[in-house]
């Protein structure tokens, strides 16, 4: 098992530079002879080229603490800092009206307002799209916002001719094939952070619920009847929580229980720090065995799949209590409703499922999944329809900083924060750097491509330049002096002529 199976942080942060004077910057159009302006072509290696244009007003008023100048350092475009020198350069190598921006399944508000704040064109559904309509949707789409039940596989993605970047409005990623977008140059981001108070919060609620049985005995009351008992009804106060996957859901989840007086072991497959009086266990045996009520906090892969079956009902105690709010595969329902049936658990909570609607509706029936009837037929059972993260702070927070990573991105190809491609930043060109240009190549990870970039830019100054790699492909990012505005063609046609390359961009 990988050493990051059971954590909740999705993101690869090898590769990551802390540039402590970078500061973000929008784009310049790209003039060239004649008086026209060069437009920008992505150029994938497997496809035709495409071109398009690309823009952005530097301009954003949003109610949050400012200073002077925008740096990578806060993570985030309206967050700054006060700086001296010279302000940011106000880049614009595409025309803003020009960018297309597609969001399904109803992204937040607050992450439409930052992407139309920089001019783009944004379209906004509120549900997801089946297969065949998605693929004829996003053939001019250049970036895509999306929530968890859009799947984006390879034979979507082929369709997308335009697209250089997707925003995951949400923890998970594993609804997009990421290999396939790196492999062509689309650059994937996600918020794994925002939510997990959210998280956290419903699953404290679960623990009491559960304990006191409190669904059951409001179901009965809404049905006209009066059951008043304290069997089996008990205190959360004493009893053991164990908590699988101790990432940034789980550590606050320790805090908060303990603040009502649990005792928390939990369990990882990487040695972390403990919380407070937490312990951690050797074995997830040792937890099952030893925790009262368990939750689990894990990323759907192959290790996690059916992690609790019926051999791991079994280990645990009789009259415990399972809650899952991370994803629906990590549960082997069927096993969970026989145990429900024989006693062996007194309780359990479910937030997420293997098979889940594409919509709201009356669908969580026996078509969507074999033993949904039988499931909601229990006693004790809490089912939420994967509303984990589904409140309005949440929301808020994933829309704004999933939006300012494509901001961020479309404008300067920072790619920090990014779930599949190296984490890539330069400090902000500044008013005072007259013919500068950002290059951004994206490229096949194979041995002289550098030598064959740094050629074609030797005719110029490279003042910063970073290039880091991940797996079969490699990310470059090179600022450069005295380049006077009609090289910019030239320079770009040399760079496309270069077999190793993905996709191109020159921001000027």
């Amino acid at each position: 098992m990988p050493v990051s199976a059971l954590t909740e942080n999705l993101k690869n942060n090898n590769g990551n530079v802390d540039q402590k004077d970078g500061v973000t910057s929008p784009s310049q159009d790209i003039p060239i002879s004649g008086g026209q302006s060069l437009t920008r072509e992505v150029s994938r290696s497997m496809h035709a080229r495409e071109s398009f244009s690309f823009g952005t007003s530097p301009d954003q008023q949003r109610h949050r603490p400012t200073f002077s100048r925008p740096s990578h350092e806060s993570g985030s475009p309206h967050l700054t800092r006060t700086m001296t020198g010279a302000a940011p350069k106000k880049l614009q190598p595409f025309r803003e009206q020009d960018v297309k921006i597609l969001l399904l399944e109803n992204v937040n508000k607050t992450g439409q307002d930052v992407l139309r704040e920089q001019g783009y064109q944004v379209e906004a559904l509120k549900s997801s799209l089946p297969e065949d309509q998605l693929i004829e949707r996003i053939k001019d789409v250049h970036v895509l916002g999306i929530r968890s039940k859009t799947k984006l596989n390879s034979r979507v993605l082929a369709a997308a001719k335009n697209l250089i970047v997707i925003g995951c409005f949400c923890i998970g990623t594993n609804q997009v094939d990421l290999k396939y977008a790196a492999d062509h140059g689309i650059c994937v981001f996600n918020s794994p952070f925002s939510n997990s108070r959210s998280v956290a919060e419903l699953v404290i609620a679960e623990i009491i619920t559960l304990a006191r049985q409190l669904g059951d005995r409001s179901n009965e009351m809404h049905a006209g009847t009066w059951n008043k008992v304290s069997s089996k009804c008990w205190e959360v106060r004493g009893k053991t929580l164990g908590i699988v996957g101790y990432g940034h859901i789980g550590s606050q989840l320790s805090v908060m229980t303990e603040a009502m007086g649990m005792k928390v072991i939990y369990y990882d497959v990487v040695n972390l720090m403990s919380l407070g009086t937490a312990h951690q266990v050797s074995s997830l045996d040792e937890l099952l065995k030893g925790a009262d009520f368990i939750t689990l906090h894990v990323p759907e892969i192959p290790e996690t799949k059916n992690m609790i079956s019926t051999a791991q009902f079994e280990v645990m105690k009789t009259g415990s209590y399972l809650i899952n709010a991370s994803r629906g595969s990590v549960v082997d329902i069927p096993a969970l409703i026989e145990a429900s049936r024989n006693g062996k658990i007194a309780g359990a909570a479910l937030d997420v499922y293997p098979s889940e609607p594409a919509g709201n509706g009356d669908y969580f029936n026996n078509e969507l999944n074999s033993w949904c009837e039988d499931l909601r037929r229990l006693k004790n059972i809490i089912l939420t329809p994967h509303i984990g993260g589904s409140t309005e702070e949440a929301q808020s927070a994933i829309g704004i900083e999933v939006a300012e990573s494509l901001v961020r991105y479309v404008n300067e190809g920072v790619t920090v924060g990014a779930v599949n491609m190296p984490e890539v930043t330069l400090r902000s060109l500044t008013m005072d750097q007259e013919d500068h240009a950002r290059v951004i190549f994206i490229h096949q990870n194979v041995p002289g491509v550098l030598g064959r970039v740094n050629k074609v830019l030797s005719d110029h100054n490279v003042d910063k330049q970073m290039s880091d790699s991940r797996g079969d492909m490699a990310y470059m990012m090179a600022d450069i002096s005295n380049v006077r505005q009609a090289e910019i063609e030239t320079l770009y046609k040399d760079l496309e002529g270069l077999k190793e390359r993905i996709i191109t961009r020159i921001l000027y």
